[in-house]
């Protein structure tokens, strides 16, 4: 079921099994996604990376993702788009930047309580309901039903990761370098440039991160590098130093010893190896 606004506004809801898995293809450029694994057995490819998820599970993606779906036993997909509603003009009010969407900590895995599950579920029966209404008030409605949502998924994943046990200043500082990191790993690969953004020091930064047994500022600037150094290599016929230049490399000896190691195999080797 669909919502189209008069001015490129577009949210929908899918029931997905393995028979329409065409439906969640290609996906609109700056559209946000919600999947809810409602069964056990179900295998996506994502970014190159075989994931199993199991019933209840859920995950974000953006359109930056690349995703094929190699068996999906059945799950609801909630997707929309910046001009419905803007996670970042409204980050007040939902607070998911940086970890449910435009982070920079690889894939956002949610797993609920039973209590999540129960108002998840009354949720997105009221989505339902709602796109069958054709009134005035139709998109005022499905975006309180959204950010209802959103607001619920942020807390499942801050208590999922324990970010709950932070103060809000020190969470919120988590989710702004996270945001920060994918807006700029493409030319800022130090601590030091980001803790400077943030008018921290980069040991103010190694100690929040260290709170949460998680991985380090410097850790986290480098996975995401490499995630889109994969992207490219995988998704893409650009040459490698075209990658490395991209990627904020200025030479392609400096990209190359980077990526072998962190990867254990050069750009080169790494491709070679692909599937076609």
């Amino acid at each position: 079921m669909k919502y189209i606004g008069n001015t490129d506004e577009y949210f929908e809801i899918i029931n997905l099994d393995n028979s329409n898995t065409e439906a969640i293809d290609n996906p609109i450029e700056g559209q946000l996604s919600v999947i809810w694994f409602l069964e056990d057995n179900n295998e996506l490819i994502i970014d190159s990376q075989t994931y199993t998820f199991k019933k209840n599970q859920l995950i974000c993606l953006t359109g930056f993702h690349k995703v094929k779906i190699n068996h999906l036993a059945k799950a609801n997909v909630l997707r929309f788009n910046s001009p419905f509603y803007c996670i970042i003009n409204h980050d007040s009010e939902v607070g998911c930047k940086g970890i449910l969407f435009l982070g920079s900590k690889g894939l956002p895995l949610l797993s609920p309580s039973e209590d999540d599950l129960k108002s998840l579920d009354s949720l997105t029966k009221m989505v339902f309901l709602e796109m069958q209404s054709k009134d005035g008030l139709q998109q005022e409605m499905l975006q309180m039903l959204l950010k209802r949502f959103l607001i619920l998924c942020t807390r499942i994943y801050k208590a999922n990761e324990k970010l709950d046990i932070l103060p809000k200043v020190e969470s919120d500082l988590v989710r702004e370098f996270n945001f920060l990191v994918e807006e700029h790993f493409k030319t800022k690969h130090s601590v030091t440039e980001y803790a400077s953004m943030l008018n921290k020091s980069p040991k103010t930064l190694s100690n929040l991160f260290g709170k949460l047994h998680d991985k380090s500022p410097l850790r986290l600037i480098q996975d995401r590098i490499m995630l889109e150094a994969r992207r490219l290599l995988r998704y893409t016929e650009k040459p490698i130093s075209e990658i490395g230049y991209e990627i904020g490399f200025q030479d392609i000896q400096s990209f190359s010893r980077f990526f072998k190691k962190n990867e254990g195999a050069s750009p080169s080797d790494y491709r070679s190896v692909l599937p076609i």
